[in-house]
């Protein structure tokens, strides 16, 4: 049975078209040969789809994870006062001078007072989360009431649900990371039940549908052109071919 999905209104700042579709696609295809080109692709992006929602300028923002910089960029320059919190020191290490405001702790237990953000954001960090309804309901927890959390992940069924090891996670995590080190000489970057979690979309919706603190504004595939949100009503379907999924809540 199909189930209503709500998604995004179009904006002249952001609109789910093909082109913004091919852009995005083209940008992830250079993922590891140009991470620069695919993260501030990203950014930008991002943070378009955030201002349909929230007036991102004065606004003080949190991001959960997004270590890499990009974001931090992306943000200031649409005016947001910006923080973040990290649990990796990898990613963080790599920066030349982390964000200023950057706090390195865990997602599921952020520390940050209750309502205390404007917007809350996350982007493909959930499926790297061990228990990622834990780390949902702290960005709601963290929002003032009327505010807005973004945030997005990638499930586990989807073509890249295995990240690096894709498409052969969809055999067995285990077996997927055992097959990349064979090739690669290397373990994954992104450990099987370590560090990366087999999360569906199923239980994003359910988590936000269920979410008690906020309303569920909008749900739908995060690289799909408008015409295509339909994968993400029919059961089974959407594990496969929503790839990434977006939530957007209204803190109450």
């Amino acid at each position: 049975m199909s189930e209503a999905i709500s998604s995004p209104p179009a904006t002249a700042a952001w609109t789910a078209d093909l082109g913004r579709a091919v852009r995005l696609f083209r940008a992830f295809r250079s993922e590891q040969s140009d991470p620069d080109r695919f993260y501030r692709t990203l950014a930008e992006d991002s943070v378009a789809l955030v201002g349909t929602y929230a007036d991102p300028r004065g606004a003080t923002v949190l991001d959960v994870g997004g270590g890499l910089g990009y974001f931090a960029d992306a943000f200031h320059r649409a005016g947001a006062t910006y923080y973040l919190v990290d649990s990796d020191l990898d990613e963080l290490s790599d920066l030349e001078e982390p964000a200023a405001g950057t706090v390195v702790a865990s997602g599921t237990a952020l520390p940050v007072g209750d309502g205390q953000v404007d917007i809350c954001f996350s982007s493909n960090v959930l499926e790297h989360v061990a228990d990622p309804w834990r780390m949902a309901d702290e960005l709601v927890r963290v929002t003032r009431p009327g505010g807005t959390v973004v945030l997005s992940y990638t499930g586990w069924w989807g073509v890249h649900g295995g990240h690096e090891t894709a498409p052969w996670h969809l055999f067995g995590g285990h077996r997927a990371a055992r097959r990349y080190q064979r090739r690669h000489g290397r373990a994954p970057k992104n450990r099987y039940g370590e560090s990366l979690f087999p999360i569906t979309i199923a239980g994003g919706l359910r988590w936000a549908r269920q979410c008690v603190e906020a309303e569920l504004v909008a749900a739908f595939p995060r690289y799909h052109p408008r015409w295509a949100y339909g994968v993400l009503a029919v059961p089974g379907l959407r594990e496969v071919a929503t790839w990434n999924l977006v939530l957007v809540l209204r803190r109450r």
